[in-house]
């Protein structure tokens, strides 16, 4: 279970996150909704530490990560697999060192282990017979899909999305979506996934927050979030725009 509670950061004198708590329970997979700027990113980043929390805390099974050193710290973040919005691929290693990367640093693992571990998720993600290409000569949806291999390479119990299908066709969108959730299901991850493809992301989540203006205003199960009647939830969500958010 990830339970972040009374989580808040600022840059400057602007809040980007205040007082934010939800939790996500063993094996679900939840959805982070809500317009640009409105902290989802910045929440990610926090959980495992790649920003530091203004106040609050972040409890994954039951440590509390806001509180961890450094050292305590990159310990901690080999329980999570993140996939950033931006890829975050090395151009300087191939598709299969890109996905081999987290088992490195982690070590412990033979070559032989490691080699058919990451076959196994090219395969996963339909990527067969890419291990020896360099990441520059792939389409936004490879990229992606080798993103995903690499979050889930190391079959770490959570784990971060952010924006796994931005900037990819319908279509392709809804196949990064299944195969999120088959894999969510198949390892029985706790995932945190943010999305603006709102139609497609409820597609797969079990429950559903939404941010605005850096605040929790909604968190619920996905079919509390398709009925709900807030104003701002009911836009977002349905994409109606009868007022401004």
């Amino acid at each position: 279970m990830l339970e972040i509670r009374e989580l808040t950061k600022r840059f400057g004198p602007r809040t980007v996150l205040d007082r934010v708590s939800l939790t996500v329970p063993t094996g679900c997979l939840y959805g982070l909704v809500g317009p640009g700027a409105s902290g989802k990113s910045v929440l990610l980043k926090s959980v495992v530490g790649l920003l530091a929390a203004d106040q609050g805390s972040v409890l994954c099974e039951g440590e509390d990560l806001c509180r961890l050193s450094e050292l305590e710290l990159q310990r901690a973040r080999e329980k999570f697999g993140f996939l950033f919005q931006n890829y975050a691929l090395f151009d300087y290693l191939t598709v299969f060192e890109n996905i081999a990367f987290p088992l490195r640093r982690k070590g412990g693992i033979t070559e032989e282990s490691l080699a058919k571990r990451v076959e196994s998720r090219l395969e996963k993600v339909s990527l067969t017979g890419f291990g020896s290409r360099w990441t520059s000569g792939l389409s936004g949806g490879q990229k992606k899909r080798v993103g995903v291999a690499r979050a889930t390479v190391s079959n770490a119990p959570f784990v971060l999305y952010d924006e796994p299908a931005a900037g990819l066709d319908p279509v392709t969108s809804q196949k990064i979506f299944n195969l999120l959730r088959a894999e969510q299901r198949e390892a029985n991850a706790t995932v945190i996934m943010v999305s603006s493809d709102i139609d497609r992301l409820l597609t797969v989540t079990d429950r559903v927050g939404m941010l605005l203006n850096g605040r929790l205003i909604f968190d619920g199960t996905t079919e509390e979030a398709r009925a709900c009647e807030t104003p701002e939830v009911r836009q977002f969500v349905r994409g109606e725009v009868d007022g401004p958010l």
